[in-house]
């Protein structure tokens, strides 16, 4: 079970109780446009994404998706989480935020202690950064993080291509 706090943020598991967080964040344009359509259109589908869906069904333990939210009131801002591609053999760093939070440093902010978790808990040697290549909010977190441009590689045949950051 994951639950540890940074300087502003409680980072935790998804629950079944975070279906219409999940669904406001999945459905805002950024998301849509970077990460993609997730076709979660009610609450329904939200929860059952979160019961079946890879955010929460990761093969390896402690892998995963997990809620970021505001420490001082609890109030859900974003995702952030480490997710293992088959594809590439590589642990990648997740993290999405809903708009009304972003540009205070929450995706960073999360992304280390998440990071921090998976070298000192989980015991990965290394942890990479997968995004779109136009997405310049995550390459500025991902540079952040001291992440330099790998180059581009392609998950699946439909992949246009992905910027690869180690």
């Amino acid at each position: 079970m994951v639950d540890f706090e940074t300087a502003r943020l409680r980072i935790r598991d998804l629950t079944l109780d975070d279906a219409a967080f999940v669904l406001e964040l999945v459905n805002e344009p950024a998301f849509l446009a970077n990460i993609g359509d997730k076709g979660l259109q009610t609450l329904d589908d939200a929860r059952r994404y979160l019961r079946e869906g890879p955010w929460t069904r990761q093969k390896r333990p402690g892998y995963g998706q997990f809620r970021v939210e505001l420490k001082h009131d609890c109030e859900p801002i974003g995702i952030c989480g480490l997710l293992y591609r088959d594809a590439l053999d590589v642990t990648d760093v997740g993290f999405a935020v809903l708009e009304r939070h972003r540009g205070r440093g929450y995706a960073t902010e999360a992304a280390v202690a998440v990071m921090s978790y998976g070298r000192l808990e989980l015991g990965i040697s290394e942890i990479v950064g997968l995004t779109s290549p136009s997405n310049l909010a995550s390459i500025r977190v991902l540079e952040k993080l001291c992440m330099k441009l790998d180059g581009i590689v392609r998950m699946s045949e439909d992949d246009p291509g992905t910027a690869l950051y180690r």
